[in-house]
C-alpha cells in the first residue's frame, strides 16, 4: 500500500502510529498529540472547549455541563481538517472526554465535497485491546509484521516485570487515583497493571471505566501505597493539586501518608494513554511498589514521592 497521509486526533494513537514506523505519514494532530517529540511540529485540529488550567472540580463541571446539553467538550477546526486532505483519521469511542470521539470526526467529514477520508476508531479498556489495537492500525496500514514484532517487543517487557514482581512474597494494596475533585479511582488497564507490577488494587475494576470515589471508601480500605495520576496532568500539574487532598479530614491518619508512601505521577504521559508507553507506566508501578526489586525500572521519569505536610 502506498504512503497515507494520517490525521491522529489522539495521543495513543500518534505514538502506535509513530511505534510502527509510520511517523512520516502523519500530516496532523490534536492538541494534545505530544509524543513522540516531533510531532509537535503538524498542524493542530482540535481545541478544548473548558479551561483546562481551571481546578479539578471548576474542570470537572465544565465537563458534565457540556455533557448534559449533549455537547462536546471539544472543537474541531473542520477547515483546517479538510485542507490537510487526510487519507485516514485516527481516533477513539472509549470516552468522550478523553478526546475527539468518533461520532464528531464522521460528522465532521460528512458533509466534505468529493473523497472522504477512511475513519480508524479504537475503543480500548483493557491491555489486551490495547496490544490488538496496535495489530489492528497495522493491518490497516499493510504493516502487519511491523505490529507483531511490536506487540512481542512490548509483551516480552511485560513479562519480564510480571516474573520479577511474582517472586516477591507480598503484595501491598494500592490506590491508583485518577481524578482529584471528585474522587475518582483508575479502571479499564490501571488494575492489571497494578496487579502485573505486584500490588494488590483496592479500587477500579480492569475492563471497566474509572469509577467515582467516595472519601469515606478510601479511608477506611487505608491503602498502603496511593498513587496520584490524574487524566491530563503532567507531573507538576499534580503536585499543585495534591494540595486538595491534604485539605481533606482524616488525610493524614492514612497509612500511606503516614509511611511516606504517597507519589504523584504524570498520568497525561503515561497512565491515561492506551498505548506503546503503558509498559512503560508499568515499569514506574513496578518502581513505586517495589523499590528494593525495582531499581533500575523505577528510575525517577514521570513520577515522584509526594512531600508530606511536615516535608513542605
Amino acid at each position: 500500500m502506498n504512503d497515507q497521509r494520517i490525521v491522529s486526533l489522539l495521543p495513543s494513537c500518534t505514538e502506535i502510529v509513530c511505534a510502527l514506523g509510520l511517523g512520516d505519514q502523519l500530516v496532523g494532530r490534536s492538541h494534545e498529540c505530544d509524543f513522540p517529540p516531533q510531532v509537535r511540529r503538524l498542524p493542530v485540529c482540535t481545541a478544548p472547549k473548558l479551561d483546562a488550567t481551571a481546578p479539578s472540580a471548576a474542570i470537572d463541571r465544565q465537563v458534565k455541563s457540556l455533557l448534559r446539553e449533549a455537547l462536546s467538550i471539544y472543537r474541531i477546526d473542520i477547515d483546517r481538517l479538510e485542507a490537510l486532505r487526510p487519507d485516514v483519521i485516527l481516533t477513539q469511542s472509549q470516552c468522550d472526554v478523553c478526546a475527539v470521539s468518533l461520532t464528531e470526526v464522521a460528522l465532521a467529514v460528512s458533509h466534505w465535497i468529493g473523497s472522504k477520508p477512511r475513519i480508524l476508531s479504537l475503543s480500548p479498556n483493557s491491555l489486551a485491546d490495547v496490544w490488538n489495537d496496535i495489530l489492528h492500525v497495522a493491518d490497516a496500514f499493510a504493516v502487519p509484521d511491523q505490529g507483531r514484532a511490536l506487540v512481542r517487543r512490548l509483551g516480552t517487557r511485560v513479562e519480564a516485570i510480571a516474573a520479577k514482581a511474582g517472586a516477591v512474597p507480598r503484595q501491598p494494596t494500592v490506590a491508583c487515583i485518577e481524578w482529584l475533585d471528585p474522587l475518582m479511582a483508575a479502571g479499564n488497564w490501571v488494575p492489571e497493571l497494578i496487579r502485573l507490577a505486584g500490588g494488590l488494587n483496592l479500587f477500579g475494576e480492569a475492563g471497566k471505566h474509572s469509577p467515582w470515589l467516595k472519601w469515606e471508601d478510601l479511608l477506611g480500605r487505608d491503602p498502603e501505597i496511593i498513587v496520584l495520576m490524574p487524566c491530563g496532568f503532567d507531573l507538576e500539574r499534580t503536585r499543585t493539586e495534591m494540595a486538595l487532598l491534604r485539605r481533606r479530614l482524616g488525610w493524614e491518619t492514612l497509612g500511606a501518608v503516614r509511611n511516606r508512601r504517597v507519589y504523584c505521577a504524570d498520568g497525561n504521559r503515561y497512565f491515561n494513554r492506551p498505548g506503546p508507553r503503558l509498559v512503560e507506566s508499568l515499569e514506574v508501578l513496578a518502581g513505586i511498589i517495589h523499590p528494593q526489586i525495582f531499581r533500575s525500572e523505577g528510575r525517577r521519569t514521570g513520577w515522584d514521592k509526594a512531600l508530606s505536610v511536615s516535608e513542605k
